[in-house]
């Protein structure tokens, strides 16, 4: 069976459990506490050279690594990636967008919100927001015009895209600047098999560790 390792209030790892549901693939999750250092550990860095979560172990023992590229890995044969080969690379495309424009923005200021730190981090939220802004209004550009980020339905572009930015609030983002982002991010939460961030999935069990 597959193994999930992953932290409760991660969104790149919120990102896979939707996925695994969707494709309905039954899962052992094991989730990690980060602030106790339990991605540091030796046995950890064994399974992601990277020291942090999402990984995916596979049935055989091996790891995938990075939420893109998990799901990738998993969305490879299904209806939520294409196999046309210039519109699988606009779905790239959009994943590497989400990790250098959006994620570590949004990401950043929802951290320090969650954990009480915002008055004393509102010089570095100020400047995480401005990037962030910047480079939600280029998703909101695109949306005017499109239903979907690639092509004309739901994808696994959706999704990398989706969990951060839905999440973006939690960092203080005035969210009700887009409209679009807003109706499309509507349209990704009623896609079947679509579960919230602290919801668990149907085909989840809870591993040991």
């Amino acid at each position: 069976m597959l193994r999930l390792y992953d932290s409760r209030f991660s969104g790149n790892s919120w990102k896979i459990r939707i996925l695994l549901n969707q494709l309905q693939r039954p899962f052992e999750r094991h989730t990690l506490d980060l602030d106790a250092g339990e991605t540091k550990t030796d046995a950890f860095l064994k399974l992601n050279r990277f020291s942090r979560v999402p990984v995916l172990r596979l049935e055989d023992g091996r790891t995938v690594v990075e939420s893109a590229a998990i799901l990738l890995y998993l969305a490879e044969g299904t209806p939520y990636l294409y196999d046309d080969q210039y519109l699988r690379s606009q779905v790239i495309g959009w994943m590497f967008f989400e990790q250098g424009d959006l994620q570590r923005f949004i990401a950043l200021a929802r951290v320090y919100h969650l954990k009480g730190m915002a008055d004393k981090m509102s010089q570095q939220i100020e400047q995480l927001h401005a990037n962030g802004y910047l480079g939600l209004a280029k998703l909101e550009r695109w949306l005017v015009a499109h239903e979907w980020l690639v092509g004309d339905r739901y994808t696994v572009a959706d999704l990398a895209v989706f969990s951060y930015v839905s999440l973006a609030h939690e960092g203080s983002y005035q969210m009700d600047r887009f409209p679009n982002i807003n109706r499309w991010l509507d349209s990704v939460k009623a896609q079947p098999g679509w579960i919230g961030i602290l919801e668990q999935s149907t085909y989840q069990n809870n591993a040991a560790a």
